[in-house]
Parts: C-alpha cells; sequence; structure tokens
C-alpha cells in the first residue's frame, strides 16, 4: 500500500498498491522455500523431522519472517515520511525565514472551531487561547471554521500585526460582515482612503471646538438619564445606558435630537446589526436578509438628513464643522478622493451608518461593566466618590463649569476606566490577513493566513498583569510610564487603525461616572458577564438607585 503525502495541505493520499507489497513477500517466501537447504527437507521428510533439521527449517522461517517485517516497516517509514522535493525546498525556506508557529488543526473541516466557542462562553474565555500557549508558546496555529489561523498571544507580535498595515496586513472579518457592510467600509478600506478617512474624524473629535459643546451635551444627556433612574423600582443598567449613549452618538454624527425621528431610526439599527454575526445565507427570511433591508431603510433615512445638510451647506462658509456629516460632505465637496464623486451622498450616508457600530456596543459595555466592578469593589467605589466629591465641591466654589481637562485630570478615575477597559475585553482582539510571507520574532506567517492578534490574552497575562482576574484600580500607577506599557494595553486597537474616538469615549465615561457617584447610592443584583458572541451582562445589570445629597466622601460600609 503505498502513501503519497500531500505537500500541500499535509494529508496522505492512499493508492490502492497492496499487491506490489505482496510481491516482495512472495520473493522472499520464494527464496526460503527453494533454498538448497530446505529443498533437502522436502526431499527427504525424515531429515525435517529430526531435530537439527526441524530446528534449521524453523531458524530459516524465522529470519525470513523478521526480514519481511523489517521490510515492511522501512517501507511504511519511507512512505509516510517521504518529502517531494517541493517540500523539502519549502522547509528550507522555513528555516530560513522562521518557522509556522507549532499548534493543531484539530478536526477536519471545523477544526477547534467547537471547542473555541465553548471557552468563549465560559467565565474564562481566554482559557482556549492559555491552554495553547502552555503547550506551543505564545504564538501559535488552530483551525476555526475550516480556516487555518495564528494566534499570537504576545504583546510585541501583536504589535508589529497592528502597525504593519496594508502593505503587509489587510483587515479579515467574517464573511457576514463583509456581506453587511461591503468591501468599501470603513472597517476594511486600505491604504490613503483610510488614512484620509481616519484623519478627517480624529481632527474633528479632537477639535477645540468640539470639546467645548459635547462636554456640555454629554453632561445633559447623562443627568436626564440619571433623574430617570429616581423614578424607576429597579434599572436595568446595560438597557438604559445604550439608549443614552445612542442618543450622544446620533447627535455627535447628524445633529439628530430626542424625536420621532431618533426613534425608528434607532429600530432601523438595531434590526441591521443583528447581522453582524449570523449565518451568511443571503435569501428572504434569513438573518443577514433581514439585516440587508434594515441596513436600506437606515441608510434612506441618513440620506434625507444629509441631503438637507447638503443644500444648506455654503461653499463660503468658515465655521468648525459641527458633526461627522459636516466634516465628510465638505471633504466630498473638496474633492477628497475620485471614488466618492459619482454618488457623494450616497457616500456619506453609508460612512455614518458605519460609524455609527464601534459606539453602539463598546460605550455601553464600558460603562455598564464599570457600575459592575464598582459594585463588587466597595473600597475602589470610595476612593472613586472621594475624588470626584472633592472636584465637584471646587467647582461650587469657583462657580466655573466643568471642561473637559476637568474630567482628564481625575486620576483615580481614568484608572477605574483603564481597569474596566482591561478585564471587560469589549475588543478581544483583531483579525488580519497576510498579504505576503510575513516572519516575526522568528514565527513564519505565510501569505494568505489569517492573523489574531489576541489582547485580552494580553490584559489577562499574569506575566504582565499581577492578579489579572482582580479589578484593582491602584495598578494603574504602578504601570503607568513603565517599558512597553502602550503595547500590553489595547482596548481601542492600534496602528493607523487607532479607535479615533478613544479620547471622547474615555471623556464619555468620565462624565457617567462622576455624576452617577456624586448624585447616587445603589445596591446592584447578583449578575455575570457572558463573553460570546459580545460582552455583556446576563441579567442587564439591574441595580436599585437612591439620591443622595453627598456633602463628604463616602466610607467602605455606606455600599
Amino acid at each position: 500500500m503505498y502513501m503519497v503525502r500531500d505537500g500541500k495541505s499535509g494529508f496522505y493520499i492512499i493508492n490502492s498498491s497492496f499487491h506490489v507489497l505482496w510481491h516482495v513477500i512472495n520473493f522472499f517466501w520464494y527464496v526460503f522455500m527453494y533454498s538448497p537447504a530446505n529443498l533437502s527437507l522436502f526431499r527427504s521428510p525424515e531429515n525435517l523431522y529430526s531435530p537439527s533439521g526441524f530446528m534449521d527449517y524453523w531458524i530459516a522461517g524465522f529470519l525470513v519472517l523478521t526480514a519481511e517485517v523489517l521490510l515492511l516497516s522501512w517501507l511504511w517509514f519511507r512512505l509516510t515520511h517521504s518529502k517531494t522535493r517541493d517540500e523539502d525546498k519549502q522547509e528550507e525556506s522555513e528555516k530560513k525565514k522562521g518557522m509556522i508557529p507549532k499548534g493543531s488543526l484539530g478536526w477536519p473541516v471545523i477544526g477547534e472551531t467547537l471547542t473555541f466557542i465553548a471557552c468563549g462562553y465560559s467565565s474564562r474565555p481566554v482559557s482556549f487561547m492559555d491552554k495553547r500557549k502552555s503547550l506551543y508558546g505564545k504564538v501559535f496555529k488552530t483551525n476555526i471554521i475550516g480556516t487555518p489561523i495564528i494566534i499570537s498571544t504576545d504583546a510585541e507580535v501583536n504589535k508589529v500585526v497592528l502597525q504593519n498595515h496594508g502593505n503587509t496586513f489587510v483587515p479579515a472579518y467574517p464573511k457576514s460582515i463583509t456581506e453587511l457592510l461591503g468591501e468599501n467600509s470603513i472597517l476594511s478600506i486600505n491604504g490613503a482612503h483610510q488614512k484620509r478617512l481616519h484623519t478627517l474624524i480624529s481632527a474633528f473629535l479632537r477639535s477645540p471646538h468640539l470639546k467645548e459643546r459635547i462636554t456640555r451635551d454629554i453632561e445633559a444627556s447623562v443627568a436626564l438619564t440619571l433623574a430617570s433612574w429616581s423614578q424607576l423600582p429597579l434599572v436595568h443598567v446595560q438597557d438604559e445606558i445604550k439608549k443614552m449613549t445612542f442618543e450622544i452618538l446620533v447627535k455627535l454624527l447628524m445633529s439628530i435630537s430626542p424625536g420621532d425621528d431618533l426613534d425608528i431610526l434607532k429600530l432601523e439599527f438595531q434590526e441591521f446589526i443583528k447581522g453582524l454575526i449570523c449565518i451568511p445565507i443571503k435569501f428572504p427570511g434569513t438573518r443577514l436578509y433581514k439585516s440587508l433591508k434594515a441596513k436600506e431603510r437606515l441608510i434612506k433615512i441618513v440620506k434625507k438628513v444629509v441631503e438637507e445638510r447638503q443644500e444648506a451647506t455654503t461653499e463660503s462658509t468658515n465655521c468648525p464643522a459641527n458633526d461627522a456629516v459636516d466634516v465628510l460632505l465638505r471633504d466630498v465637496n473638496d474633492g477628497g478622493c475620485s471614488d466618492k464623486q459619482s454618488h457623494p451622498l450616497d457616500f456619506v450616508s453609508g460612512k455614518i451608518v458605519e460609524m455609527m457600530i464601534p459606539g453602539e456596543e463598546t460605550m455601553p459595555t464600558a460603562m455598564t461593566l464599570a457600575v459592575k466592578f464598582l459594585s463588587d469593589n466597595p473600597v475602589a467605589l470610595a476612593k472613586l466618590v472621594e475624588e470626584n466629591m472633592e472636584m465637584k465641591r471646587r467647582k461650587l466654589e469657583s462657580g466655573k463649569e466643568y471642561d473637559w481637562s476637568d474630567y482628564m485630570s481625575l486620576s483615580f478615575t481614568q484608572n477605574v476606566i483603564n481597569e474596566t477597559l482591561r478585564m471587560a475585553n469589549i475588543i478581544n482582539g483583531v483579525w488580519r490577513k497576510a498579504l505576503k510571507d510575513v516572519e516575526i520574532k522568528g514565527y513564519l506567517i505565510p501569505k494568505g493566513w489569517c492573523v489574531l492578534a489576541s489582547f485580552i490574552s494580553v490584559h489577562m497575562d499574569e506575566d504582565i498583569y499581577e492578579n489579572p482576574y482582580q479589578f484593582d484600580p491602584w495598578r494603574w500607577d504602578r504601570i503607568n510610564g513603565t517599558t512597553n506599557s502602550n503595547i500590553c494595553f489595547t482596548p481601542f486597537g492600534g496602528g493607523q487603525r487607532l479607535c479615533p474616538g478613544l479620547e471622547l469615549s474615555k471623556l464619555e465615561i468620565s462624565i457617567f461616572l462622576h455624576q452617577l457617584v456624586t448624585r447616587f447610592s445603589w445596591t446592584a443584583e447578583k449578575d455575570e458577564i457572558v463573553s460570546f458572541p459580545t460582552v455583556k451582562m446576563k441579567r442587564r445589570l439591574p441595580i436599585r438607585v437612591t439620591p443622595v445629597e453627598r456633602t463628604s466622601p463616602i466610607s467602605v460600609e455606606d455600599h
């Protein structure tokens, strides 16, 4: 039986040529039977039954049998371990460039998908990575949904993957996402187009004009939301915060205030994002089909806003951009990119819808988990109240309004936010596809392979963070400024695709926490975090709030 190794897949192709080995065995048997010694035994049967003749016969048989076993073993070894010249060249090349990381591709077709998902639903979703890291090292290969991928739990490797964008790595997302958003979405575009959009939005979100206005808008939205909580017997934090953050997001993007238009927009958007993670089958009745139809209706609503804004826009205006629609329209009108000119309003409308996606999940989840972690850690909560009450007193005495820098100067509050983001791992990693063979720290990532740069593995690595599963905001006083602190903390991604709303996100969480802890106390019911397919609270975090008029910091026993 010949077994020919396929150099590309690493599997063996079985050829039914067993008769070749059978002929080899027959040859040895023929030599044995018709050797002069054995012929003499059969010509004279009495010789066969003599002690010496009997021994000679069986010794000869044993030798033939041994020879056959050795031959078969040698042939089996040669056939199953044989390599083609191409394989030899490939291995030699790999030794020069680096080796494909060790690992297991699991079962045919499904790979290790079931184990990956099961770990995602567990209380420690990072266990899938941890087990393989202990077996194969910080960078290993596996197979998820029939696709061989390389997973990196190494912060330095992740940094290279994030920074080498466009020429070496490109985004790789599940088919449902690419089907729903299209090949030219913000998540998928590369090169100059992506860089220009990223620069435009980043500059807008960091502009002094926006910082002043958005601070007032967030304060008003948070105050209104928290006021409604005091009227509710039980507050489901996750749901209530989602409503609030969506209003803030839409006002930032399109200047739409609460009302019927916002309610319709929210309903269509919720139907739309349900298709981001689904079976990529597109025919009437499927989840993807429903989400695509919702996207059409959503873009129609947004396009109406864009058209009205375009009519009101004059080329001579020098006023700062009021929202993201203004930013993109001005860029289109200035001829920013030629590929946008055929349908400029469709382009702007599509990008506004795409920019709604990151803010829909990340912000409310971060705020909800901050409440969860603080509820479970009264010492940290007491310290947070103390810091925020001190600033509130200063502002009352001075009569001045809060500004962006006031909130960002609350050092322990920023520690709480960082620790929440580290433990929450709302974005647990990014997927990239190698455009060519890439070597990083001695590991070879072959062309066409996908790479998962795992943020959660780094954030929960006990070699980097002491007691990583413990909520410890004080750790950031020890970490800040240390070597590699930036590459080991990546809740907003990194490289050219670093989230442009990073500072705005921290501002929004800071304002929410400030108003919450200086105006309310609360008790939280028991709840647990679910990490798959997205991070959320199992019971939406139910709490009971009590308005308080704080004049001094609270003690640990107050909560």
